[in-house]
């Protein structure tokens, strides 16, 4: 789910961009560094405008001025039980991983219903009920989000394609 969020961070420059245009250098970088990064439970994806830059601070024995910006963002944080479309990525016998924007998912054969198998022998392998259903690598699908897990700098998730309205998508 999408937030707008108000965030501060902590930002250094280097003595040799001291000038005129110094909060506009403040304020590409913090672009640079946090726009598209996990930032714990949520990820940066874009960010709206800078309300509060702090005068800069003088670090000692290093000479670089470390500012305080705040900035309002918007975020994505992905929730039990959300449901999101994703791109198959690699398949293998114990079920598939997807990729739902920034977000990383696996799919357990367990979470399948129970008519869709693995086919070691087909090419590209897939999962397969012989039918309408054909889970490979570039694969659209559906998956509702079972549980989440985050790390620094990134967040993976455990995904469920047994449900009504779940699974591939057809074109």
């Amino acid at each position: 789910m999408f937030f707008l969020h108000n965030l501060e961070r902590r930002v250094t420059l280097h003595p040799s961009y001291f000038g005129r245009n110094m909060h506009e250098l403040v304020t590409s970088k913090l672009l640079k560094d946090v726009e598209g990064t996990c930032a714990g439970s949520y990820y940066i994806i874009s960010i709206m405008d800078t309300f509060d830059v702090s005068e800069g601070r003088i670090l000692p024995g290093t000479g670089l001025a470390e500012f305080i910006v705040g900035y309002r963002a918007v975020v994505w944080r992905p929730f039990k039980g959300e449901v999101v479309d994703a791109i198959v990525y690699s398949v293998n016998p114990h079920g598939f991983f997807a990729q739902a924007g920034p977000l990383r998912v696996f799919v357990s054969n367990h979470l399948m219903p129970e008519e869709i198998k693995y086919d070691p022998n087909a090419t590209p392998p897939q999962f397969t009920n012989n039918a309408d259903w054909v889970i490979e690598p570039g694969t659209h699908v559906r998956v509702k989000i079972i549980g989440t897990r985050t790390e620094v700098g990134e967040m993976w998730a455990i995904g469920s394609i047994n449900g009504d309205f779940l699974g591939c998508l057809q074109a």
